[in-house]
């Protein structure tokens, strides 16, 4: 279901950001975006070339997946951040600001009918944009609750037409030297890359945010764009995106490479199947650190579960 305007989220008040404050800034990007709607077609390129970022465009908030706790604080969300191209500790944030964001361009390719090169803000302007609030869960145990702003995988690749052959799809994220000082640690497999089966892709939770809190998505936390699977570890969730690729063998993978014992293809959150060195039964909330009970799938089962029926004689999460 859509609408346009802000609940509860399904929790208390209390326990969530202040409700005037989230409608303020929706009526505020509302207003700046549609004043703007009118000569998108002009400006956008414009700002591409200045290498700033537009605000996002009018969009509406889809409550179909409702997260069940409070969300996580929009300074904790963009401050604790996970981005080994600028470095492996969590406070990357202030260093990822260098990363330029305009111009940027995604490429689709393999094994499709039509093969993409799609400048991000022309990709924007084609794809239907919503507002959907995720958990999103670490395989680290630490989790953070949040409200994106994209859209569906599905309706990229339904742009780009897979073939009926094509069984996986690959995300590989940007190269940037001169700005990612973690891509000197040369004993990582950059570039980073990431995949899933093409039925995972073109499931309704996979998502392609643009945006984080209202805003355009920051560096730090995979802006411009990025792909985001909540059923699984966030690892799976490439950040940066420049290209993807649809393909008829399963494609290696970062972590999976650096170490299969702990980072497999799957990664699907199960609290009944620990990592090697920690327990996944419980997850810390970031912000708070209060420990939660992990839910299988992330608590996205009805959704995601018949994607794994007779897979049960795998490891989901190894």
């Amino acid at each position: 279901m859509f609408i346009h305007r802000r609940r509860g989220w399904e929790i208390p008040e209390s326990a969530v950001t202040p409700r005037e404050a989230v409608l303020n800034r929706r009526a505020l990007m509302a207003g700046s975006a549609g004043m703007m709607a009118g000569s998108a077609a002009i400006t956008a390129p414009a700002l591409a070339q200045s290498g700033a970022v537009p605000p996002l465009p009018p969009h509406e908030i889809n409550l179909r997946y409702q997260p069940g706790r409070a969300l996580t604080s929009e300074r904790e969300a963009t401050t604790y951040n996970n981005f080994y191209e600028f470095g492996t500790s969590k406070t990357i944030s202030r260093e990822a600001q260098r990363m330029p964001r305009r111009p940027w361009t995604l490429k689709v390719e393999g094994m499709v009918e039509r093969p993409l090169e799609l400048d991000i803000d022309a990709l924007i302007r084609a794809m239907p944009i919503e507002e959907r609030v995720y958990r999103l869960r670490c395989v680290e145990a630490w989790a953070m609750t949040v409200p994106w702003t994209g859209f569906p995988l599905a309706a990229l690749l339904n742009m780009a037409r897979p073939l009926g052959s094509a069984r996986y799809v690959s995300f590989q994220t940007a190269q940037l030297p001169a700005v990612m000082p973690g891509l000197r640690q040369s004993w990582y497999p950059w570039p980073h890359m990431e995949a899933c089966t093409i039925a995972e892709a073109q499931n309704e939770l996979s998502f392609m945010p643009i945006g984080l809190f209202g805003q355009p998505l920051p560096p730090q936390n995979g802006g411009p764009l990025r792909v985001l699977f909540p059923w699984k570890y966030g690892f799976k969730s490439g950040k940066s995106l420049v290209r993807i690729v649809v393909q008829e063998a399963r494609p290696p993978t970062f972590w999976g490479t650096i170490q299969p014992a702990e980072y497999g293809f799957w990664a699907n959150v199960n609290p009944a199947v620990a990592h090697p060195r920690w327990s996944q039964a419980t997850e810390r909330l970031i912000g708070t650190n209060e420990r939660v009970p992990t839910q299988m799938w992330n608590g996205y089962g009805e959704f995601v579960a018949g994607l794994y029926e007779g897979l049960q004689g795998e490891r989901l999460f190894a």
